[in-house]
């Protein structure tokens, strides 16, 4: 049974507020701060991770997600699919509750360990969109 994608979207996103953006760009014109800066203003806490930057959208930036000093309920990757196995790890690693892959971000075996370690996992579909298709 694919249980990727087999999540309740408004339970998810009523039940989880800590959001950290992994490939959290500063550039205005990026889907990652466009999708973030949309998540902040209805209520969510995001944390950047981003080795390059220190702050973007008024938040800290961290490195790794294993440097966040606070829980996390969802883990929302912006990143190269072949770059997604060490970051479920470290969703994993951290006691996040979901790992959402944005529109275009594939990969099905860091998915699926993901899943198999207890975490939602969302795969190819933006949380902006989602969300709002909640609304």
């Amino acid at each position: 049974m694919n249980i990727i994608n087999q999540v309740d979207y408004k339970e998810l996103l009523d039940t989880c507020k800590t959001i950290a953006v992994v490939g959290l760009s500063s550039n205005s014109l990026r889907p990652s701060y466009g999708v973030s800066a949309y998540l902040q203003r209805v209520g969510y806490r995001i944390i950047p991770v981003n080795p390059v930057e220190k702050e973007i959208l008024g938040e800290k930036c961290y490195a790794s997600l294993k440097d966040i000093p606070e829980p996390v309920d969802i883990v929302d990757v912006f990143r190269n699919p072949d770059a997604v196995g060490p970051i479920a790890d470290d969703a994993i690693a951290i006691g996040a509750k979901c790992l959402w892959l944005q529109e275009g971000v594939i990969n099905t075996e860091a998915a699926e360990k993901a899943a198999n370690s207890g975490l939602k996992v969302v795969m190819d579909h933006c949380i902006l969109k989602i969300h709002r298709s909640l609304a």
